[in-house]
């Protein structure tokens, strides 16, 4: 599927794991994430064992320090290979929950969902292709959240708070 190799301290230094498929608990294997090397394929990592928490979408690619994919703390304790689907991407925005108040159809990334559409909050979505990561901020920043094809009816589905959301951006390997 993929390859990613996660290590105890900055710099690639200290105890480290490598691993090629979905994990569910990371803990058994190490204390604390500083870096991280994506060798292949995309990946969603989790603060939390059984993909919960804080969610980081990471592309192929050094990452010498936490911070760099925009972790909150050293705290990596589940991840997702996220397969590649569909050379088609395809998403429904809705201003309510159930799929009510269509906004709009998107096959191409969004900088900043309330410059297109005027809109700070979206309630429900449906993925009909590809996989998305949605940013709570403009600009590819904040909180992210994995989304996979089918109907997410209200905010919570995809793992938010809120339902207050910034960007969007296909899932895409960029190598």
């Amino acid at each position: 599927m993929g390859k990613i190799t996660f290590y105890e301290d900055r710099g690639f230094q200290g105890r480290c794991y490598e691993c090629s498929s979905d994990c569910p608990n990371l803990q058994p294997y190490f204390s604390r994430c500083n870096s991280i090397r994506v060798d292949s394929s995309c990946w969603m990592l989790y603060e939390r064992p059984d993909y919960q928490g804080h969610q980081y979408f990471l592309r192929r690619g050094d990452y010498p320090d936490y911070q760099q994919w925009m972790g909150f703390s050293d705290s990596v304790c589940s991840c997702r290979a996220i397969p590649y689907l569909s050379p088609a991407y395809r998403i429904r925005l809705y201003e309510r929950d159930d799929s009510r108040g269509l906004v709009s159809e998107l096959t191409e990334d969004c900088s900043c969902i309330h410059d297109r559409f005027q809109l700070n909050e979206l309630h429900s979505l449906h993925v009909l292709e590809g996989c998305w990561v949605l940013y709570e901020m403009p600009s590819y920043r904040g909180r992210q959240y994995l989304l996979r094809p089918g109907d997410d009816r209200r905010h919570h589905d995809w793992g938010a708070l809120d339902a207050k959301v910034g960007s969007l951006r296909r899932v895409i390997d960029l190598y």
